[in-house]
This record gives C-alpha cells, sequence and structure tokens, in this order.
C-alpha cells in the first residue's frame, strides 16, 4: 500500500503537475537509535543509500536517506476535494448514529428530501468513529495521540527523523509553502485533543537538536541557538488522534439487509494509525478490489460478515 501510495504522490508532485504546489521534494535522512538493523521496506524509494558511521547524529546505530515528498496536508486536502467535486462528486455532512440509516435511506435523509435514495455499497472510512457507529462498534480501534509544532522555516529544504533508544520520535519536515512541522510524539489511548504547552517546549528542543538549521541564519551567526531563539517562528502547536486499530487495519467487506430484499456491500477501510496519508491511494485500490470481487460474486443468501476479507496488518 505504501509503496502504491508513494508511486501516486511521486507523479502528483512532479514539475508542472496540477497538484505541484501541494508537495515539496526533497532529501529525507532518518537516523535510528533502537535496535533496527536495516530499513529494507524503504529500499524502493528514490536515491536510497545507508549512511557511514561517520555521518550519524546523536546515538545512532543506523542511518539512511532518501528522496520523498512532504505533503502540506490542508492544500491537499483541498485539491483532493476539488478533484472530487469536478468528478460530480457531492459532499453531505450528517450526524450518523447507525450504518444502517445510510444503507436505507443514503446521503437522502441528510438533506430533508422525501425520495428516498437507496446506495448500491457503503465505503466506511470511519477513523476512530468505529469505536461508537452502531452497526460497526470496533473496541479493537483506539486512538494514538501526536502532538506537532509548526514553524517558518523556508531556508530549510531537507527532512529528517531520530528515533532514540527509548522510543522516541523526533522530525523535522519541510513543507511547500516554507513551513516546517516538527514532532512528535505517539501516546496510545490518550484522548486529549488539545496541544500541552510542557510537551510543545519539549518537542522544540528535540527538533533543535536534530535540525540546527531551524534556527534563523543571522542568529545561528551569532551564537548557538537555543529554544527561545525559534519562538519568534511559531506559527502554531498542532494535535491530532491517530485512529489506530489492534490487529492492524480493517479492510473487508460485510453483507447487510436492504428495504424490498435488497442486500447492500460494505467495505471497511479503516485503522491506519499514523499511516493514513502514507498508505492512502494503495488502500483504496484495496477497498475498489474488494467492492469489486463483493459485486461479482453477488450477494449471499444471507447476511454474511465477512464475505470477502482481506486483513492488513502493518505490524504495529
Amino acid at each position: 500500500m505504501d509503496q502504491e501510495t508513494f508511486n501516486v504522490l511521486w507523479e502528483l508532485s512532479a514539475p508542472g503537475s496540477a497538484a505541484e504546489k501541494c508537495f515539496v521534494r526533497h532529501r529525507q535522512t532518518e537516523y535510528r537509535g533502537d535496535d533496527l538493523k536495516s530499513a529494507d521496506w524503504l529500499e524502493f524509494m528514490p536515491d536510497f543509500q545507508y549512511l557511514p558511521e561517520n555521518e550519524f547524529l546523536q546515538d545512532a546505530k543506523l542511518a539512511y536517506s532518501f528522496s520523498t515528498i512532504t505533503m502540506n496536508t490542508p492544500v491537499y486536502l483541498n485539491w483532493l476535494l476539488a478533484r472530487f467535486l469536478a468528478s460530480s462528486g457531492t459532499i453531505i455532512r450528517g450526524s450518523l448514529q447507525h450504518i444502517t440509516q445510510v444503507i436505507e435511506g443514503g446521503a437522502s435523509i441528510f438533506t430533508g428530501s422525501r425520495d428516498l435514495r437507496p446506495v448500491d455499497a457503503v465505503i466506511a472510512c470511519v477513523g476512530l468513529g468505529a469505536r461508537t457507529l452502531g452497526g460497526i462498534e470496533d473496541k479493537d480501534v483506539y486512538p494514538i495521540r501526536g502532538q506537532t509544532v509548526l514553524l517558518k522555516a523556508p531556508w530549510v529544504k531537507f527532512g529528517r527523523t531520530m528515533t532514540a533508544g527509548d522510543g522516541t520520535y523526533t522530525y523535522t519536515m519541510p513543507r511547500s509553502d516554507g513551513t516546517m512541522l516538527v514532532g512528535g510524539t505517539r501516546v496510545p489511548n490518550d484522548w486529549y485533543p488539545i496541544p500541552r504547552p510542557e510537551i510543545t517546549e519539549d518537542i522544540l528542543a528535540r527538533a533543535l537538536v536534530l535540525t540546527p538549521e531551524l534556527a534563523p541564519p543571522h542568529i545561528r551567526e551569532q551564537h548557538t541557538a537555543t529554544v527561545d531563539d525559534l519562538r519568534p517562528i511559531v506559527i502554531e502547536p498542532g494535535c491530532g488522534l491517530r485512529p489506530a486499530r489492534k490487529g492492524g487495519i480493517r479492510l473487508e467487506s460485510e453483507w447487510f439487509d436492504a428495504p424490498a430484499g435488497r442486500k447492500v456491500p460494505v467495505v471497511y477501510n479503516y485503522g491506519h494509525a499514523g499511516y493514513g496519508f502514507l498508505s492512502s491511494w494503495g488502500s483504496a485500490s484495496m477497498a475498489l478490489e474488494i467492492l469489486e470481487k463483493a459485486f461479482a460474486d453477488g450477494a449471499p443468501a444471507s447476511k454474511t460478515v465477512g464475505e470477502t476479507t482481506t486483513m492488513v496488518n502493518p505490524g504495529n
């Protein structure tokens, strides 16, 4: 899934592409202080290479670099939305208590229309909502809280990450608009939805050690930069709850009964944790294949859970 997604995003980021401004191509270097022995799952990346020990930072035991892209997620999401709307897609917002509401009435239940239009299929990309949405109620879904800081640092054109031996994960990633996203944290089952100031301070300190170039050039010419030197370029802290799932991604289909003796396939596609953007296009392709197979096989005689099943465990 990751490789297919990267190939699509790399093409979208090509010079002259309609989506070019959503991305920035750059050199990424990753340092590992844990027990990782190789990064063979990344060796398909352009210009991948392992670095010699004399180029290791901090307490790294392994280091490698490659060419990649970083997306400006708000810009990219707006581009995707525009593409969807231009293809006659429709966005309808509503509060859903049970998945059978849309199976029976479709989107029309949210529009006030008396002309109910039953759906042919449902793709359920419900994230953390899978824990509580009626008809799913998957208690294996849980949040992994992440916190970041957005800086204005257009002079930095590369990315770095450091995974320490204790699991602490630090990264600095450039965006196409001259901002830098730095982080971060990964805390399972933490539901607090706004940034904690003490964690913001810790992220800035770690990011500055990893990438001293974050400080403005004129500051670095005068003295060794401190966190205080970063404060004038801080745009905002950020926080998000990654929708993880015990056992990995749920990617499978289930048939539901609908009015007039109909049956409707529901394809589940959730539980991607922090890999949602990373696996998005590949995951969508697999969901489409599952849906097509469900239609090709036809509805079973009775409602069946997991009639067409692909369970994906990314090992995390």
